[in-house]
């Protein structure tokens, strides 16, 4: 019997479906070069520059201390662009999410020292790393959601997958770039203003990602969600009240991935200039090496929990990952570098298998008229729990054991952690964008299992 009602989309043009996965990618990847180049300058600049202290780790914790506020802050920009979202469309959202971070990544660049303006200096920067994980946090469930809902629900692992691109290719060109930096500049010169420049660009790639916005249209499952006039009124009560389950195995999904980034991307730069008396420059180009291979990796990840189940994928992978750091460590331990790019390398890879899969299974918890509010909400929940205390607690670890054993140790739980949400979850069906009516009447939580992809 055919179900199908007049919510049901139709399937979009091959060129809208490509500019979708593009702007996707493209507007998620400036978002997060702005993001993860604050993230790489608290690992080495910004102890100095704000934070000055006769003790190097106090400095260094209290810089990690302003990257937490990014994902703290994340949650106030799940809340309300993700509500906004599911009201007034992703389109206009994702735009106002772009503004909003480029213009706090430019003000980073202009904010003077500690040395000139005093404790104004760290102060403002809180304010400015607040405004960026506002801005995160509601970029994330908007750009998923682009380019998984103009594509093929069938092939969603793959669509979705654009904006998880994202943070490596804005690693990756923020590594690039304080690396170029840090090549061609002396010590003083790239503590005094060079990583600044890094900054500032960020104004230029700003105006490309809202041009390549601006030229999209909406959604045609929020198109078919405004005909049929099935947008909701309170969709944050929603969620809370009829999606619990989903929200908590989204949430808990998230968590060893966070982690395991956050060791892999930041605070492997700490450790392997302090403790293992690594040139910043070599530990840098380790993560650029990583990062570059997981812009191919993840989409490939992701396209392959289409074929194959999509919590399997995912679960196997976070199993590993909770594996890995009791063989990187003890492998590094002599200070090879080759040792040390091949053991970033690996984790990358394990992330990637993890986080290409993700967008689509976090988004497939979720009914179409929730999923930017149900997404944005795991996303930045998640991220409170998981990637802001990371850095801190690597950090506080080593300095309390001098040993690399609870960092391990840390990131195993992590993974324990992702697995139990993958197990509370469920499997994903195309017929959720296809009719509307039946998604909606399917969007409470249900049983694990009780829908297949």
């Amino acid at each position: 019997m055919n179900h199908t009602t007049s919510t049901e989309k139709p399937p979009p043009g091959g060129s809208a479906v490509r500019r979708a996965f593009f702007a996707s990618l493209t507007g998620t990847a400036l978002e997060w070069y702005d993001f993860a180049i604050y993230s790489v300058a608290a690992a080495l600049v910004f102890g100095d520059v704000f934070f000055p202290s006769e003790d190097p780790a106090t400095g260094t914790l209290l810089a990690f201390s302003t990257y937490a506020v990014g994902y703290v802050s994340r949650p106030l920009g799940g809340f309300v662009f993700g509500r906004l979202g599911d009201k007034i469309g992703r389109k206009k959202v994702l735009i106002a999410t772009l503004v909003l971070i480029g213009a706090a990544t430019l003000m980073i660049g202009l904010l003077p020292s500690y040395a000139t303006i005093g404790v104004t200096a760290p102060i403002v920067l809180v304010i400015l790393r607040f405004a960026q994980g506002v801005g995160v946090g509601g970029e994330w469930g908007g750009a998923v959601l682009l380019s998984s809902e103009f594509g093929d629900p069938r092939r969603r692992g793959f669509y979705a997958s654009a904006a998880q691109i994202g943070p490596p290719a804005g690693n990756l060109m923020a590594n690039g770039v304080l690396a170029a930096l840090g090549a061609l500049l002396t010590e003083d010169q790239f503590l005094s203003w060079g990583w600044r420049v890094a900054f500032l660009l960020s104004g230029v790639l700003v105006f490309f990602g809202l041009w390549i916005r601006a030229k999209l249209e909406e959604t045609p499952v929020f198109k078919a969600m405004e005909a049929e006039k099935k947008r909701p009124e309170a969709p944050i009560r929603e969620v809370f009240t009829t999606h619990p389950r989903a929200l908590a195995a989204a949430i808990l999904s998230r968590v060893a991935p966070d982690v395991l980034y956050a060791l892999f991307t930041v605070f492997v730069l700490t450790y392997a200039t302090g403790e293992l008396g690594m040139s910043r420059g070599s530990a840098l180009a380790a993560v650029l090496i990583g990062s570059s291979l997981q812009v191919f990796l993840i989409p490939l990840a992701g396209a392959l929990s289409d074929r194959v189940n999509r919590r399997l994928v995912y679960g196997v992978s976070a199993l590993a990952a909770g594996i890995w750091p009791f063989l990187f460590f003890p492998m590094i331990g002599g200070g090879s570098w080759p040792l040390l790019a091949l053991g970033v390398v690996v984790a990358l890879a394990l992330h990637s298998l993890m986080y290409g899969p993700q967008a689509a299974f976090i988004a497939e918890q979720f009914s179409p008229r929730l999923r930017y509010t149900g997404s944005s909400l795991a996303y930045t929940l998640a991220g409170v729990i998981g990637g802001a205390v990371a850095p801190l607690l690597f950090t506080a670890l080593l300095d309390a054991y001098d040993s690399w054993i609870p960092l391990a140790l840390y990131v195993a739980v992590t993974a324990a952690v992702t697995i139990t949400g993958l197990c509370l979850g469920r499997d994903g069906t195309h017929a959720d964008d296809e009719n509307l009516d039946e998604a909606d009447a399917a969007g409470t939580d249900r049983p694990v299992g009780s829908q297949t992809a």
